[in-house]
């Protein structure tokens, strides 16, 4: 591997402290692949908990392997040098196995990046058998795997916590690695693309997958996994020495737009002895604890567990905080950790267009909640907002202005009695329809009359005191949204915009992708969608009726708190649906939506 690149290797390694002791030895050699940064994959709690799992079986070893900046790339292309794992150097195509964490659409390019830095053929069919296996897991696995598929020998697809046990125990009882493929080929949660051959219409839609059927997503389960945390802890992330843990998985709002609460359904919680418990371990390390959550406030024992954090000395920071579970005592307990700044979702400026995403509160009561935020102290308030939604219009987004405002004089109400003044930080986006979600049927809007939406919020933005806005263009969404939904054609620009080295849209055109085909029409309810072929147990039908929902402007409830649910589809496979995990939380009375945990197989 090039000098620079080791030296750099070495002095973030130097810097690390493991909270966890990690195998150095093992038959079968895996490189866990975070295809950006080691500052953005050291961030990733997904990525940690994986090569905490990985180490922890026997037989396997486990080396990290991340994306070189651009200038120790260039070092490596122009001295012919392979790239290599992060702590030992090794070259990534001497491994058993790849095994890539992927998150975010923006980081499929890299993806391939690294396997061709790596001297790894890009394609499966081109690959030999001394070539490694290479692995795709992360949220991209069951959101929409299509355009990677040709360049990966099997996605994992769920939760880690729950695959890597049976995948590892499939490659290690197998005689070599392609042959532990056939293994895992029909078992739930593992999706080899090679046995599956795609079908099209004249009109470009997918006919059919020919192939054993859609793979089953796997989910973990609390008391059946280990507690997912930081392993490692580093300055050299956002994070920055913060230890962080998961409390608690999925979201019962059932947004409209949010894959991510669809497809981690059912609710699960950790229990707040075991998240107290392994804090204390650690606290000699560290005096900054993040709790990971989609749903952090709707965890029934979070203000237990700030009471505790606290009482440790922690510096507790939150995700992203859900409005209407918000209470001014747990903005207390916050603030009074040492919390300076919070971020709220609003995700738009009117009640009017909440309604249609199914966001189940109103601007009063963000003005109410911002208002408990800074009169406890906390002086700085990060807003996300979207624009280019379904049934927006100019008035909504003149509404984003009106509200973000209005939280700005809340802000400077409570800051003249204080002589202290802080930050308001709206982060607009550009809306991209997800699958998995009631919006996939759904076109983009035209990225010119989004731009015209965001650079009114530019200047709106840029004359208000105290307020600085990060507003994404257009471009990046559209980009976004063609790998989002995407089908293996796809991958034909992907391999031509590394090989060229080109932007992803003019590979595109180069390989003949028409955007409008994949963003701009909308899709019909009987057409097979690329990501068909993944099952993520939400029913179509469901994802129908909150799609008509939406255009009628109606609210549904959460999740909802009945035991033996079959509203969406999740739970209704689920022989044994009701039973707690942890048992005394049914003494608290927590609904029944965080205990509806299927039986064990």
């Amino acid at each position: 591997m090039a000098r620079r690149l080791s030296e750099h290797h070495r002095t973030l390694r130097e810097s690390e402290v493991f909270l966890q002791d990690v195998t150095r030895e093992g038959s079968f050699r895996v490189a866990l692949v975070y295809p950006n940064l080691y500052f953005v994959g050291m961030s990733n709690l997904g990525f940690q908990s994986v090569y905490q799992g990985l180490n922890a079986l026997p037989d396997v070893l486990c080396e990290r392997a991340f994306l070189p900046d651009d200038q120790d790339a260039e070092e490596l292309e122009r001295t012919g040098r392979p790239l290599g794992s992060f702590e030992t150097g090794t070259p990534l195509r001497d491994f058993d196995a790849l095994a890539f964490s992927v998150s975010f659409e923006n980081d499929y390019l890299f993806v391939l990046k690294v396997l061709r830095l790596a001297g790894i053929p890009l394609r499966v069919r081109d690959r030999g058998p001394r070539d490694p296996i290479v692995i795709l897991g992360g949220a991209a696995s069951f959101l929409n795997p299509e355009p990677l598929a040709p360049f990966a020998d099997l996605i994992a697809v769920g939760e880690g916590e729950a695959l890597v046990p049976p995948m590892m125990d499939a490659l290690l009882g197998a005689s070599d690695p392609r042959a532990g493929l056939d293994a895992l080929a029909p078992k739930d949660g593992f999706y080899v693309p090679s046995r599956y051959e795609v079908r099209y219409h004249g009109d470009g839609t997918v006919a059919a997958y020919d192939g054993p059927g859609p793979v089953v997503r796997q989910r973990g389960w609390p008391g059946k996994m280990a507690l997912p945390q930081s392993i490692v802890l580093t300055p050299h992330t956002e994070m920055s020495m913060k230890f962080m843990v998961e409390i608690s998985r999925g979201c019962p709002c059932m947004c409209r737009f949010c894959w991510a609460g669809y497809n981690y359904l059912p609710v699960r919680g950790f229990s707040r002895e075991e998240i107290v418990g392994r804090a204390r371990q650690v606290r000699a390390h560290t005096n900054r604890i993040g709790l990971v959550s989609t749903a952090v406030c709707d965890h029934p024992e979070v203000d237990g567990i700030v009471d505790d954090l606290a009482a440790l000395d922690y510096e507790v920071s939150v995700a992203s905080l859900r409005l209407d579970d918000l209470t001014p005592g747990f903005v207390f307990k916050l603030a009074d950790t040492g919390v300076q700044g919070l971020t709220l979702a609003p995700e738009c400026g009117s009640d009017r267009m909440r309604r249609i995403l199914n966001k189940q509160f109103t601007n009063a009561e963000i003005l109410d909640k911002a208002t408990w935020i800074f009169e406890n102290g906390i002086q700085n308030l990060k807003l996300y907002y979207m624009v280019g939604l379904p049934g927006e219009d100019h008035g909504d987004v003149e509404a984003i202005v009106t509200l973000t405002d209005a939280i700005r004089e809340r802000m400077l109400a409570v800051a003249r009695g204080r002589g202290r003044i802080g930050r308001i930080h709206p982060s607009v986006n550009p809306f991209v329809p997800k699958p998995g979600t009631p919006y996939q049927w759904l076109p983009m809007e035209d990225p010119r009359e989004t731009d015209r939406k965001l650079q009114f919020l530019r200047k709106a933005f840029g004359r208000m005191p105290n307020v600085d806005a990060v507003i994404k263009s257009a471009r990046t969404g559209v980009a976004q949204s063609i790998l989002a939904l995407g089908d293996r054609r796809v991958a034909d620009a992907l391999e031509i915009a590394v090989e060229r080295r080109m932007d992803f849209k003019r590979a595109g055109r180069d390989a003949g992708l028409d955007p409008g085909f994949y963003l701009f029409r909308g899709r019909r309810r009987d057409e097979v969608l690329p990501w068909d072929v993944v099952d993520n147990g939400v029913s179509k039908a469901y994802y129908l009726r909150e799609l008509d929902k939406s255009r009628e402007e109606r609210l549904s409830p959460h999740c909802p708190e009945i035991q033996g649910c079959i509203r969406c589809g999740v739970c209704v496979e689920t022989p044994n649906p009701f039973y707690a995990l942890p048992e005394k939380w049914k003494e608290l009375g927590v609904p029944p939506r965080y205990l509806r945990v299927p039986a064990a197989p």
